[in-house]
C-alpha cells in the first residue's frame, strides 16, 4: 500500500455534466474537480473523453457511492477492477467513499445505509478497507455519512469508529461538514464535539453542501447553497485541520458555472478568519422530538 501524502489541493467543485462545455472551453480558477466514479467507471464515451480532458489540466479525485465498505456481502471484485482502471487512468490525488452499505445480496439499493457502531462492526469494516486498500495499492478515504438513524445496539459515537478505524487501517478522512450538522441535528448529538474528537492529522479532505431544514429533520440534499450554520461549522473544522483540500457539492437544481464557483469561494472568509476556542460555533437547535435512540427518519439521498 503506498504511504504517499495528500496534498492540500485548495478548493474544488464537484465535476457535473451540465459544466462540461463550461469548464473546457473557459478553464475556469478552479483549483480542483472531484469526480463521481461510478459517473465514469463504464463510460468510454464523452463523459470518460472530457474526464481525460480535465485530468490534463487539473488534479482531480474519485469519489464513490457503491463500494459498500459495511455490507456483509463480498467486495465486489468487477467493481474494484474498474475503480482501479479508471484510476490508473486519470491518475487520482486519491480514492473516496462513505462509511455505509448499499445492498445485501448482490442488490445495489443506490442509497448510503447507516451501519451499527460497535466493536463486531469495526473490525468488519477494518478487514475490508484493508482488502480494498491493498487491492487498490494506495490509502483509501473515507467519508462520514449523514444519518436519520441511531442504532440502539451501537456502542460507540461515529466519531470515536473513524478514530479507531483510521488507526487500525492507516486509511484517511473525507470530512463532510454538512453531513456532520444533518446527522448532529437528527441524531441528538453535539457537531462539535465530533469535530474536536476527531484526528485532525487524517482528515485530508472536506466536503460543503447544502441541505433541506424540514422541521424535526435534515435531508442532505445537495441542492442547495450552504447554510450559515453549516459554514459556521466549517471555519471551526478548518481552524481544527490547519488547512485541508475543500470541495462543494451541489447535486440538485445545479445552477449555471458563475453561482456554484461563487459559493465555493465564500469559504475564503471562513479560512482567513479564527477564533479562540472559547468563541467555537454553539451546536444547533436540538429537536425535542427526536430523543428515541432508534429514530428512523428519511433515507438519505443518493447524491
Amino acid at each position: 500500500m503506498s504511504t504517499s501524502t495528500f496534498p492540500n489541493l485548495g478548493l474544488g467543485l464537484g465535476l457535473r455534466s451540465q459544466h462540461f462545455n463550461h469548464i473546457l472551453a473557459q478553464q475556469p480558477a478552479v483549483a480542483w474537480f472531484e469526480v463521481i466514479s461510478e459517473n465514469f467507471m463504464d463510460s468510454y464515451g464523452r463523459p470518460r473523453h472530457v474526464l481525460r480532458q480535465i485530468a490534463e489540466r487539473y488534479p482531480v479525485v474519485m469519489h464513490g457511492v457503491s463500494l459498500s465498505i459495511g455490507s456483509t456481502d463480498p467486495l465486489n471484485a468487477s467493481y474494484l477492477k474498474s475503480l482501479k482502471t479508471l484510476a490508473a487512468e486519470v491518475q487520482p490525488a486519491w480514492i473516496s467513499d462513505h462509511l455505509c452499505w448499499t445492498g445485501v445480496l448482490g442488490v445495489n439499493s443506490h442509497d448510503l445505509l447507516p451501519l451499527p457502531l460497535h466493536e463486531e462492526s469495526l473490525r468488519h469494516v477494518c478487514a475490508r478497507i484493508r482488502q480494498v486498500q491493498d487491492y487498490l495499492e494506495r490509502p483509501l478515504v473515507i467519508e462520514n455519512p449523514s444519518t436519520y438513524a441511531t442504532f440502539r445496539d451501537s456502542t460507540m459515537p461515529e466519531w470515536e469508529f473513524l478514530r479507531h478505524m483510521t488507526e487500525e487501517t492507516g486509511c484517511r478522512l473525507l470530512l463532510d461538514v454538512n453531513n456532520v450538522y444533518v446527522s448532529a441535528f437528527n441524531n441528538d448529538f453535539d457537531p462539535e464535539e465530533y469535530l474536536r474528537a476527531l484526528p485532525p492529522d487524517k482528515i485530508v479532505q472536506m466536503h460543503l453542501a447544502g441541505h433541506q431544514h424540514c422541521g424535526n429533520y435534515i435531508i442532505d440534499t445537495h441542492d442547495q447553497q450552504v447554510s450559515s450554520a453549516v459554514w459556521q461549522l466549517f471555519q471551526l473544522a478548518y481552524n481544527l485541520t490547519g488547512g485541508t483540500a475543500v470541495l462543494l457539492e451541489w447535486d440538485g437544481n445545479i445552477p449555471p458555472f458563475e453561482v456554484y464557483h461563487a459559493e465555493l469561494l465564500k469559504a475564503h472568509d471562513y479560512m482567513a478568519a479564527t477564533f479562540p476556542a472559547a468563541e467555537a460555533p454553539a451546536a444547533p437547535p436540538v429537536s425535542t422530538q427526536l430523543s428515541n435512540p432508534l429514530h428512523v427518519m428519511v433515507p438519505e439521498l443518493l447524491l
